[in-house]
């Protein structure tokens, strides 16, 4: 589990095309000084486990389920990336619970500057809509964030300067891709509640 407060900005060492699979090793001083074979990380918001651990950078495996839903499969050498490792127990929950478990990608549609903050608009799979209220939280690229408003192809967040400064969502611009993650806790919610919204339903038909 992950609370979406990414710790340091990363970057891809290499990339390796495996069968139905990749590997990619990335640098990230801080979370490579605790990190051991087997350890959680997330990478732009997707779990990863660590294979290997060697100077200050780390290596994983990336499976094809992986590739389909996220933006990993489109990442290169020197590419930027969140990092952030599992959160320990008895820590603070600074964000939301994040699972790491990406359910897909949006694309930055635009980016509204002020003077201390900017507004950032990005592009809502129809799959995910339903789960995705203003107000609530979301996970952008790793980043746990509150959505401002929402309609059914799109929503927005607004940045504050540290996030700006210390994620990659500073740098993402119009038609970039981010991996989206919905809190977890909305859709169990409709998983249970589908049995018996369709029982009402039955019982009205009658």
């Amino acid at each position: 589990m992950f609370t979406g407060i990414v710790e340091e900005l990363g970057h891809v060492v290499a990339t390796e095309d495996l069968p139905d699979a990749a590997r990619i090793r990335i640098a990230g001083p801080t979370v490579t000084s605790d990190a051991k074979h087997g350890d959680s990380i997330a990478v732009n918001g997707v779990c990863l486990t660590v294979v290997e651990v060697e100077n200050d950078s780390f290596t994983a495996d990336v499976m094809r389920e992986t590739l389909l839903r996220s933006s990993l499969a489109k990442v290169a050498q020197g590419d930027r990336v969140n990092l952030e490792r599992a959160a320990a127990v008895g820590q603070r929950l600074g964000g939301h619970i994040v699972q790491g478990h990406v359910d897909g990608t949006g694309t930055i549609l635009a980016r509204e500057k002020a003077e201390h903050w900017e507004m950032v608009h990005i592009g809502l799979p129809p799959t995910l809509a339903r789960y995705v209220v203003e107000k609530g939280s979301i996970t952008v690229d790793g980043v746990s964030l509150t959505v401002v408003t929402v309609s059914e192809d799109q929503f927005t967040v607004s940045l504050i300067p540290t996030t700006l400064e210390l994620t990659t969502l500073g740098r993402r611009m119009p038609g970039d891709l981010v991996n989206l993650e919905v809190d977890v806790l909305a859709k169990y919610v409709e998983r249970l509640a589908i049995p018996h919204l369709r029982a009402i339903a039955g019982e009205e038909a009658q």
